[in-house]
């Protein structure tokens, strides 16, 4: 008996060991995620600003409060690593690609090309979206395809996959870089464009806005949109992986869009 409680007494032993070797072990691991995914000291994480706020664009409020989905995927990254949020706001993805090339953004929530592949480092997609085009009522295009004719004008905002894909299938069409949305958008109504390629769900409110504009049918093309970190940061790669991997499979990304009011937008994988 005695030796029965020897036993026992070795073995709890050894589980405590091992949990404060796994506890030891996983502080490592967040002191150096945190080394690497916030070296100032908090998480500069990168949005993009339109007037609309969806999944992937960020909108401020009358009192200066930045919303919008990224907004709190990224204070919940912050958050596992005991740091605050710093918001830097750019115009286009393209501009957020730059900002983590040159380190002045930790993380950000990019639309995934082989282009920016070469830039920054991906891991797992939270939402997938296609691009397609928004006309005025006036105009005779119904799909995607109409638009590659001599003189049409197809806008897009400037180094985004979106674009880039709008380039490889127009041969014909001009395709016209733009700053921002709301410069697009602005392009659009006094006619200075035909057409504006963004996602199709960031394209919805404004077509209802503006009256007898329609969406084209098909797409330039389909891709995720995935957390992305500076090159050669695997610390920060793991810890963003595993954070989103865990926050699709918790259900923290669709309680994130149903509290937006996406209800009807599925998670990445989600069936």
């Amino acid at each position: 008996m005695l030796a029965d409680m020897g036993r026992e007494v070795l073995t709890a032993g050894a589980i405590l060991a091992a949990l404060a070797i796994g506890a030891s072990a996983m502080a490592d691991d967040i002191a150096a995620a945190k080394k690497a995914l916030a070296p100032t000291g908090s998480l500069r994480v990168g949005v993009v600003s339109a007037p609309k706020a969806d999944v992937f664009f960020v909108a401020t409020d009358a009192d200066g409060k930045v919303r919008g989905v990224i907004v709190d995927i990224g204070n919940a990254l912050a958050r596992t690593l005991a740091v605050s949020t710093e918001l830097v706001i750019a115009h286009n993805s393209g501009e957020l690609t730059d900002g983590l090339e040159k380190g002045l953004i930790d993380v950000a929530f990019l639309p995934v090309d082989d282009e920016r592949r070469k830039r920054v480092d991906f891991g797992p997609a939270y939402v997938e979206f296609e691009s397609t085009c928004l006309v005025l009522g006036t105009s005779e295009f119904r799909k995607v395809g109409d638009l590659d004719r001599p003189g049409v004008r197809v806008g897009g905002e400037a180094n985004t996959t979106t674009i880039r894909a709008a380039a490889r299938l127009l041969k014909v069409a001009t395709v016209v870089p733009i700053r921002s949305v709301d410069e697009a958008i602005t392009m659009l109504r006094s006619g200075q464009i035909d057409a504006f390629a963004l996602g199709r769900d960031a394209l919805v409110p404004y077509q209802r806005e503006i009256p007898g504009s329609r969406l084209l049918d098909g797409y330039f093309h389909r891709t995720g949109i995935a957390v992305a970190v500076p090159k050669n940061r695997p610390a920060a790669l793991a810890h963003v992986r595993t954070f989103i991997e865990g926050a699709k499979a918790g259900g923290l990304i669709r309680r994130i869009f149903d509290d937006a009011g996406l209800q009807a937008t599925a998670v990445a994988g989600e069936k």
